[in-house]
């Protein structure tokens, strides 16, 4: 019978392995690849950040021009005789500005009417408009002058932005010669200024585009917000809870579990499928409507908010749930007084970015005809109206020139509020959240 005796190595042999080249190489060969795989997670959070940075600044490049209005700054002769006072809006304001045009040119009076034709055309068909609005607030003003700030056409506005080349001959742009030096005989006046464009916020959509603004998409977004949130937050957190903490652990609850699992994956084009099969075509409600968008909205955000609602519940200890149980609680109570309000934060941050990715959607609103020309916001949920991603949608599609500096303008709108969100859903998970 034989043993065999294990001996272990001594220090020296142990000294003499660990320094041995082929030790060494492999060290030399583990230390590069950590380094390697250190510039890679380098390399593309740098590649991450810079195609981030390529696109703000593409976006704020061609979308800051949208924020300025070229205007003209024209006294206006508000002459009595074309104005009814007892009703001041229905005036012959077109008549107003053009006599009062004419006056800044030493040869107005003497045009042709072909020249006349081409000299208007530097004016918006927005200027009789500011005119009107002015005496409508000020009747005291009639039969003044009065200095006032009318836009002008969305070719002399990208003129004096410079996207407009002078240097091109004149068959190549859509501003002549003649035009060329009618502006610019008004701004060696001084009349020409460029402020900032309010009616990009206060104005709603219109075919011009030195007049359209994003007013009408804002309040429709917000009702259509206001509807989805209104639904999903109560329904979601109701469907979470029963889920998490009531339900029966059995293979119909597993099914449930999968099946809102995949919805949350699902495009959000199909729920605009569904919308429009059962919101407007069985239940007849009104087309384009936030009422309807809302739903749709609230479809594809239910999944998200009961995902991150049992999320939340689980993050909560179970030692929780004992101690109210060991003092008498009820099921009910230790959900509704205890694990709730605990697992509220989480809830909250869920339900923000939730919200947040329904303002971004297109595509479920474009079948629910959510992308009309709107003149006028909504006064309700029940009333046609358009959303901020149709908006940016439809301004995309048209082929002025100046849409194509609103259409960013807007996408930068939009990531302003979704970024805004984003910040609120993180500062209330660091002002209510609890660690265990």
């Amino acid at each position: 019978m034989t043993s065999t005796i294990m001996t272990q190595p001594t220090a020296a042999e142990t000294r003499l392995g660990w320094e041995s080249a082929e030790v060494r190489r492999r060290i030399r060969r583990r230390h590069a690849a950590n380094r390697r795989l250190r510039l890679y997670g380098i390399a593309a959070i740098c590649t991450a950040i810079g195609l981030l940075a390529t696109l703000v600044v593409s976006l704020v490049l061609l979308g800051s021009p949208a924020f300025v209005q070229t205007k003209l700054d024209m006294p206006v002769l508000l002459n009595a005789q074309h104005v009814d006072p007892a009703q001041p809006a229905r005036g012959n304001y077109r008549a107003i500005v053009r006599s009062s045009f004419l006056s800044l040119f030493p040869e107005g009076a003497a045009m042709s009417p072909r020249d006349q034709r081409a000299l208007f055309r530097i004016l918006s068909n927005g200027a009789p408009l500011a005119v009107r609005d002015h005496v409508v607030a000020n009747p005291g003003d009639l039969g003044k002058t009065v200095t006032l700030s009318v836009p002008l056409s969305d070719p002399f506005d990208q003129l004096n932005k410079g996207k407009i080349r002078r240097d091109l001959p004149e068959n190549r742009r859509t501003v002549t010669d003649r035009q060329l030096a009618w502006f610019d005989h008004l701004d060696a006046q001084g009349l020409i200024s460029m402020p900032f464009n309010w009616a990009m916020f206060f104005n709603s959509d219109s075919r011009f585009p030195e007049l359209a603004g994003m007013a009408g998409a804002l309040v429709g977004s917000f009702y259509a917000l206001m509807v989805c949130f209104l639904i999903s937050f109560p329904v979601g957190i109701a469907a979470a809870i029963y889920l998490e903490e009531f339900a029966p652990r059995n293979r119909w609850t597993d099914v449930i579990e999968v099946n809102v699992n995949n919805l949350a994956a699902v495009p959000s084009i199909v729920f605009g499928l569904l919308g429009l099969a059962v919101f407007l075509n069985f239940f007849n409600m009104p087309r384009s409507a936030p009422l309807v968008g809302g739903m749709v909205l609230s479809l594809m955000t239910l999944p998200t908010i009961i995902i991150v609602t049992r999320a939340a519940l689980k993050a909560v200890p179970p030692s929780i749930r004992e101690a109210a149980l060991g003092v008498g609680a009820s099921k009910h109570q230790v959900t509704l007084h205890h694990v709730l309000p605990l697992a509220m934060p989480g809830i909250l941050t869920g339900t923000i970015i939730g919200m947040a990715q329904a303002l971004g959607e297109t595509a479920p609103l474009l079948l629910i005809g959510m992308n009309a020309f709107i003149v006028e916001p909504p006064g309700g949920i029940l009333e046609p109206a358009t959303a901020l991603p149709t908006q940016i949608f439809i301004w995309a599609d048209s082929p002025e020139r100046g849409f194509a500096a609103r259409t960013a303008g807007g996408i930068l709108v939009l990531l302003g509020f979704l970024v805004m969100m984003n910040m609120v859903a993180v500062w209330l998970r660091k002002r209510f959240e609890r660690r265990w």
